[in-house]
């Protein structure tokens, strides 16, 4: 109880046994006006000065809360006799063999962890009695909380006297063992023991029970003032935490007239000292000093809450609330973490408010025109101020006696990820500490049940995982994959490694999804957001700088300067989706880049500086440039972003929206089918629980790369660097950079992740190597159209004339489509021919025509370097059918081959590339001779605008 209510009596001595006898029990804020946590229904100091009382009053009894003590009770009758049923698994680590008594084997367990926190399982709560008991606890918690804390005081000073000696809680003793004999008690039994009770005074435990898997979890938006003083649940997630503080429990206040000293006043929301001194001769109220030495600190913590970004309704804010935490649940909730609280709805005064310049709102009479002498009450109430408002300066805050992370989301039952949170605390184990494989392994299997474990062996051990698993990632959209890999690895991730110095190499993938409209990119994003356990949803054009990364802002209670937590901080261990990311501001874009490869956020404002940890996975969606993608440029311009970011990217995809006929009746059945029978429509192999479990487990392994592979790896690099460097066919739509090595080693670890093994074997590294090349898009151009007589092998006459228009034209016209033709990448489709009544038009894919105009000018170019002389034309068209050979299958593709050398050749003429010389000059476009002879008599000769380097 608070002091005022109980002093209140002998300050007017009249009527204290009516006020007594009509007011028994109350309503929470009533007779009891702000318990303690610490099992103690008073203080000390409450029965030291009835001694001193009239001889009339020494009789009067001390006013019980009856249904509080038969809660207290039942509440110990529960702890001691409640034994779990062998079937349920998720039982917190302290559970011990040595008894079948669930409970007692958890009080000994305080012992041997030095704990002082007691966790109860609601649900065995409500097990227990038909429920009665935790119904009445849970409407009327912060009533019953001082008689539960007594039953637990009780409780382990019975069964571990040792420990509760040696962490003693002197009031609880007081309001525990006897009552009576308390009230009776004089200062002076009191001091004697003052030595002894305060010898671990400072360290003392106050032994708190904290309740948890309550069936209900509330949202912030929906506590409202009749909830005030119940048991709850609130989700949400954590935007600020504040440091840790000690907060002063019990004190001890020493007399500054007489030097009495008073043991233990119980601290309520505020500074609370004695009412009256203890010694009969002194009357002093007011003059009190704090000895600090005596008194016992409990750490404390304050938490600022938002609403889960899924529960807040269209067009709303997001409420926030301010969460406190005491003891040894302080520092269990980090910035971006979603939590589930369970504790009490308390109010408190809103200091922000009472800080404000201004009159408070309040009613006022507006007397102003009232003649005098007129009846009183003049005009009535009038004015904004004076909208029915009484005292607007409180608010609600949330007394926390418990805290788990909320991985409903996460493949994992309340009750594991309770269990995991004891289990936590219970070793005290640092999360940012590195655990080894088999211990991680040990500890997410320790999580399951054995039906999720037989599952989870099953799918280890089963064949081609790699494709089952790609193929259950957001089954409702069709199709895409590749993407759906890429996915895939990046909720896996590579290995993150520390070098001797203290680099950090990243093992975060970062992807990229660019494509045409209604190609289910922001699909992909909000499944992954769903998905995964720790997500962060964003929109490129709507998200600042700050908002993504941190913003420095000050507290309005403390007025210091905080670091609030953006997007990427929130987000860490876990994935960012970036929506619109083409649409970003560039400033905004910058802000990423250091989060992105050294994922580190730096801050230097308000005088703070500081590094934040952001190890986050990107994934982001942006749309080309104009709205469709054009194939026929590169990556680079098709998409807004600078060099650097998007060297940063692991794997970039293109998806485009093509017409194919069986594609298209594939997708729409896939769709009307989602719309008629919604989820029946798709029934995929695994379930999202059966996925999280496996990637959860998945995520502990930490391959390592075998000689053979590593070899493999450094070829395949070469390749790629090779191709970017030479153009022509390899001309990539963005540099070859060490980042897209690295991103080769993330992506072959993350698929040996994948199949859950210790080695990265060759086949992995070619997969990586398969699925950089798919990201790494070839610009593709049209095929190129060849025209020549009907299937003539004997085409001199147009070669010739094909060199007569080349020598007519301008020789200034350099060769700019050819550059432009080798300036990128060649992409594959399919030969078409196209032969028509006059001439045969013959259609080659670019990517042949390419090599085969290589093929020629290499030819000349070292005949030419060697000789000095060109090249006859039918010498140079058996060369390059004998470089065909291993491709003709027979005599008519060597004949289809011959004409579309010749093709090749007069276009190559026409181009600028070679001049065709015959006897002592160009050949003449006049000339008649149609044999085959007049072939043998021209020279083929480079022709000088052509640039050899450029092919």
């Amino acid at each position: 109880m608070s002091d005022a209510p109980s002093i209140a009596p002998h300050r007017r001595n009249l009527g204290f046994p009516s006020s007594s006898s009509t007011r028994p029990r109350g309503p929470p804020s009533e007779n009891l006006g702000a318990p303690s946590e610490d099992g103690t229904e008073g203080f000390a100091d409450d029965q030291m000065p009835r001694s001193a009382r009239g001889n009339g009053q020494a009789h009067v009894p001390r006013v019980q809360d009856r249904i509080g003590v038969l809660v207290q009770e039942h509440f110990a009758a529960f702890v001691e006799s409640f034994a779990e049923e062998p079937v349920l698994s998720g039982a917190p680590a302290s559970s011990a063999v040595t008894t079948d008594k669930f409970y007692i084997a958890q009080i000994r367990a305080m012992r041997t962890y030095s704990l002082s926190t007691f966790y109860v399982d609601f649900k065995h709560l409500a097990s227990w009695e038909n429920g009665s008991l935790a119904d009445g606890v849970m409407r009327q918690y912060y009533r019953f909380l001082p008689f539960i804390t007594a039953a637990l005081n009780e409780l382990i000073a019975k069964y571990e006297p040792q420990y509760y000696r040696d962490h003693r809680q002197p009031t609880s003793m007081s309001s525990v063992v006897s009552t009576s004999a308390a009230s009776q008690m004089g200062s002076g039994s009191q001091s004697d023991s003052t030595h002894r009770m305060n010898e671990h005074q400072q360290t003392d435990k106050l032994f708190s029970v904290a309740f948890y898997n309550l069936p209900l979890v509330s949202r912030v938006r929906s506590l409202r003032a009749a909830n005030i003083g119940q048991l709850l649940s609130i989700s949400g997630t954590v935007t600020r935490t504040s440091e840790v503080r000690p907060e002063l429990s019990l004190a001890t206040f020493v007399c500054e007239a007489c030097r009495a000293v008073v043991q233990n006043v119980e601290q309520t929301f505020r500074y609370t000292e004695p009412t009256q001194c203890p010694n009969a001769t002194c009357q002093n109220r007011v003059a009190w000093q704090l000895d600090i030495r005596r008194s016992t600190f409990v750490d404390w913590q304050k938490v600022r809450i938002q609403e889960n970004s899924s529960e807040i309704p269209t067009g709303s804010m997001p409420r926030t609330m301010d969460v406190i935490l005491r003891g040894e649940i302080v520092d269990r909730a980090k910035a971006g973490e979603k939590c589930i609280f369970t504790g009490a709805l308390i109010v408190v005064p809103d200091v922000s408010q009472l800080g404000l310049p201004g009159l408070k709102p309040s009613a006022i009479r507006d007397d102003r025109g009232a003649p005098r002498g007129s009846e009183a009450g003049g005009a009535g109430v009038s004015g904004l101020k004076a909208l029915g408002v009484r005292d607007l300066t409180y608010r609600l805050a949330f007394l926390a006696c418990m805290v788990s992370p909320d991985t409903s989301s996460a493949g994992r039952s309340a009750t594991a990820g309770a269990a995991d949170a004891i289990a936590s605390m219970t070793q005290n184990t640092d999360p940012d500490v590195k655990q080894t494989v088999d211990e991680a392994q040990a500890a997410i299997l320790a999580s399951m049940n054995h039906t999720e474990i037989e599952d989870l062996r099953a799918m280890v051990h089963g064949d081609h995982i790699y494709s089952r698993l790609v193929q259950s990632i957001a089954p409702m959209v069709y199709g895409h994959e590749v993407v759906k890999k890429g996915l895939l690895l990046q909720l896996m991730s590579g290995v993150s490694k520390t070098t001797p110095e203290g680099m950090q190499l990243r093992g975060d993938i970062n992807i990229c999804i660019v494509g045409d409209p209604s190609t289910s990119k922001s699909q992909f994003l909000k499944y992954i957001c769903s998905f995964a356990p720790r997500a962060v949803y964003t929109s490129g054009k709507a998200s600042s700088a700050a908002g993504l990364t941190a913003a420095v802002i000050k507290d309005e209670e403390t007025g210091e300067f905080t670091i609030e937590a953006g997007a990427l901080m929130l987000a860490d261990n876990g994935i960012c989706a970036i929506d619109e990311f083409d649409k970003m501001d560039i400033v905004d874009q910058v802000a990423i880049h250091e989060a992105m490869e050294q994922q580190t956020i730096s801050i230097a404002k308000a005088g703070i500086q500081a590094t934040l940890n952001a190890r986050t996975s990107i994934l982001a969606a942006a749309n080309p440039v104009g709205g469709r993608y054009d194939r026929k440029a590169t990556l680079r311009t098709n998409i807004n972003m600078s060099a650097p970011i998007m060297s940063r990217f692991d794997l970039f995809f293109v998806v485009l929206d093509e017409c194919n006929e069986q594609v298209d009746r594939h997708l729409a059945n896939h769709i009307v089918g989602i719309h008629q029978y919604r989820d029946e429509a798709v029934e995929p192999e695994f379930s999202t629980e059966q996925l999280q479990r496996y990637i959860r487990f998945a995520r502990t392994f930490r391959p390592e790369f075998t000689d053979e592979s590593k070899e493999i790896l450094v070829e395949k690099y070469r390749e790629l660097r090779q191709d970017d460097a030479q153009g022509g066919i390899g001309k990539n739509s963005y540099r070859i950079t060490v980042r897209q090595l690295e991103s080769l080693i993330r992506l072959s670890e993350a698929i040996a992740k994948v199949n859950c093994v210790e080695t990265i074997s060759p086949t992995m590294v070619v997969e990586a190597y398969n699925l950089l090349r798919q990201s790494i898009i070839s610009v593709e151009h049209d095929d190129v159209e060849m025209d020549g007589e009907e299937e003539d092998p004997e085409s001199g006459e147009a070669l010739r004339r094909a060199a007569a228009a080349a020598s007519g034209m301008d020789v200034e016209n350099d060769d700019d489509a050819m550059e432009d033709s080798s300036a990128a990448a060649a992409a594959a489709a399919t030969t078409a021919e196209a032969p028509s009544s006059g001439r045969a038009k013959r259609k080659i894919t670019y990517e042949k025509y390419i090599k085969m105009v290589n093929l020629f000018v290499h030819r000349v170019s070292s005949d030419e370097s060697g000789s000095g002389d060109g090249v006859r034309g039918e010498a140079l068209i058996a060369w390059y059918l004998e470089q065909m050979e291993a491709e003709l299958a027979g005599e008519d593709d060597y004949h289809a081959e011959k004409a579309l050398a010749t093709m090749v050749l007069k276009k190559m003429v026409r181009e600028n590339i070679l001049m065709a010389l015959r006897g002592q000059g160009l050949a003449a476009a006049d000339s008649a001779a149609t044999s085959s002879a007049v072939d043998d008599n021209i020279v083929y000769v480079l022709h000088p605008n052509c640039a050899v380097e450029d092919l």
